[in-house]
């Protein structure tokens, strides 16, 4: 399946992408430490979003097919660039945190943590980023 996105370049540094199915419009920024005044996500926030919500719907087709609600899970994604060799994302460290009032088995834990570090985005990014995902429940320490 192929899905096509626009963008056209708005100048100084802003751009507005069309998801061609839907229809729905992002736009993006150059962040400030790159010439940009940082007034919307940078294309590697996108990735870094990327990452967070497609961890976050991988869980929520397994969770589902298992009959277990992670309503109410978030993730948070911290994004590290790095200058050398060239500007690019470094680390994308992704941790999940599961609502107190999710109560999981050693299997089920199991299969999730799977199921998130094999979403297509996490595969889909170069061996060279970090990019560790850690999981922890709100109503336990870290």
């Amino acid at each position: 399946m192929a899905v096509e996105i626009s963008a056209v370049y708005q100048g100084e540094l802003h751009c507005d992408a069309t998801h061609g199915p839907s229809g729905q419009q992002i736009s993006t920024d150059a962040p400030t430490d790159n010439g940009g005044r940082g007034e919307a996500f940078s294309p590697t926030d996108l990735v870094a979003t990327a990452l967070g919500t497609c961890v976050l719907t991988i869980l929520g087709l397994v969770s589902a097919r298992h009959n277990v609600d992670l309503s109410g899970t978030t993730v948070k994604v911290t994004k590290e660039m790095i200058q050398s060799p060239v500007r690019r994302i470094g680390r994308l460290a992704t941790v999940v945190t599961y609502p107190a009032s999710v109560q999981l088995d050693d299997e089920m834990r199991s299969r999730l943590e799977s199921a998130a570090r094999h979403c297509p985005v996490h595969q889909s990014l170069h061996p060279d980023i970090d990019a560790p995902i850690e999981f922890v429940n709100a109503g336990q320490s870290a």
